[in-house]
């Protein structure tokens, strides 16, 4: 059986989508044209089809949904057109919206208070939720990252810029806000803040802990506690010199000289670059080692700001120049990075040097992360050092992340190969070495 979405175009980033939800029988997924689909597992006929947002306007949506407590949360996209950022929470059986939980504050809501309030900039604010979310049904608290404020050059804008560039969390089944943190206040650099957060517990300072860990665009790694949101640790894992640390007892940056010369309208290489020291793809996370890993981006990125001009929906509106600088030939794209998330301390990288990675990674108990690359080879490292100890070729490039199950008894990991999203867009380097393709892959993990 099959689906199709129909979609009418593209918005943005080229054709791209992160996965479904499911939940009893129901498959659920969104499309780059505004919609939230159930569809029935068993046939894959269309059971309800709800239209949350006008795809003119600059809304589309990528994420997979996730199902908390019985509701049906999703997420959207379009930070870059000027849409004001939100989560909505539905009736999985009947697609009956339940609430809206705006990610920009209106008048009248706590936060607000961080925008001009003698504008309408809240309304084209960013603070999209395109990445989904993380649920703790012990505390009954969704964790959903958000994306950069809009538009990137802050003139219009004042203060913080809430809930934009941070983590908001809220009850599923009514999104009420319960606490909020902003990895980058203001963010006028486009480093968003919606990629994973991954839920532990953990022993801080000999007593154990409810953590939320983050490596973040911005370049830092950090480890909230969960239960209210106050910042435990932050260290860099990436080249930076937009903020010179994070201030623990505050939760907040201590900008540079440059992080200001940019905002009085120097061109200015930031790093890391609008990419970020970590993108979209999951880390890993392995309890026993205590231990985090995941693939860094290392990129510059060249900034300016420049007069918006007028808002026009569905158009960019960015209000800022960028290009990437010239890079020696040695400096490598990024890393495969093991780090200890309380202690910022790095176990071991190993440079990655022909393109960006955007596959996710998984870490199993028996030592060995697996991951993929933009070039087809899908992978296992050893946690221990970093080694590669097996590699096969899928035939096109990837960048999803892979899942491990057992089934009769023996253990499996399955990925996901074909170039989609950013990697796939006419012109990327990538496509001139990589074919595309879409293919599923499964292996069995054997005992030695």
């Amino acid at each position: 059986m099959d689906w199709d979405p129909a979609t009418p175009r593209v918005v943005c980033c080229g054709v791209s989508n992160k996965g479904a939800a499911i939940y009893n029988g129901k498959l659920f997924r969104t499309t780059l044209d505004a919609f939230v689909v159930a569809l029935d597992m068993k046939t894959g006929k269309e059971v309800w089809k709800e239209k949350f947002a006008e795809w003119k306007e600059g809304y589309s949506s990528t994420g997979a949904p996730l199902i908390a407590n019985g509701v049906l949360i999703t997420g959207m996209s379009g930070a870059e057109y000027g849409v004001r950022g939100f989560l909505d929470g539905w009736d999985p059986d009947t697609g009956n919206k339940l609430w809206r939980r705006y990610t920009v504050p209106g008048p009248g809501e706590i936060g607000f208070e961080t925008w001009p309030a003698d504008t309408d900039a809240y309304r084209h604010g960013g603070g999209s939720t395109w990445i989904t979310g993380s649920y703790d049904p012990g505390l009954d608290l969704v964790y959903w990252g958000t994306g950069n404020a809009a538009p990137w050059n802050p003139s219009l804008r004042s203060g913080d810029s809430l809930y934009t560039a941070g983590v908001v969390a809220i009850r599923p089944k009514t999104g009420e806000l319960v606490w909020h943190y902003q990895w980058t206040p203001n963010d006028m650099y486009d480093y968003d803040g919606v990629n994973e957060n991954v839920l532990a517990d953990i022993k801080v300072d000999s007593q154990m802990r409810k953590v939320l860990m983050h490596a973040d665009r911005n370049g830092f790694l950090y480890v909230l506690d969960r239960i209210d949101g106050k910042v435990i640790a932050a260290h860099p894992f990436e080249k930076m010199n937009w903020a010179e640390r994070i201030d623990i007892a505050s939760g907040r940056p201590v900008l540079t000289e440059l992080s200001k010369r940019l905002i009085a309208g120097e061109e200015v290489e930031m790093w890391p670059g609008t990419r970020g020291g970590k993108n979209w793809a999951p880390m890993a996370f392995n309890p026993k080692k205590g231990l985090v890993y995941f693939s860094s981006l290392h990129r510059a990125r060249v900034v300016k700001f420049v007069p918006l001009g007028e808002y026009k929906p569905g158009q960019r509106f960015v209000g800022a120049e960028t290009k990437v600088p010239e890079v020696p030939p040695e400096e490598p794209w990024g890393y495969y990075m093991a780090v200890d998330p309380l202690t910022g301390e790095t176990k071991w990288k190993v440079a990655l040097s022909d393109f960006a990675f955007w596959a996710g990674m998984l870490a199993t108990d028996g030592g060995l992360v697996f991951t993929g690359r933009q070039t087809g080879e899908f992978i296992a490292i050893d946690e221990a050092n970093g080694e590669i100890l097996w590699q096969f070729q899928t035939g096109s490039g990837i960048n999803s992340s892979p899942i491990t199950y057992t089934f009769k008894g023996r253990q499996y990991v399955t990925v996901l190969s074909g170039l989609g999203g950013l990697s796939a867009v006419a012109g990327t380097p990538v496509r001139q070495f990589v074919p595309s393709g879409g293919s599923v892959w499964t292996f069995v993990l054997l005992p030695e």
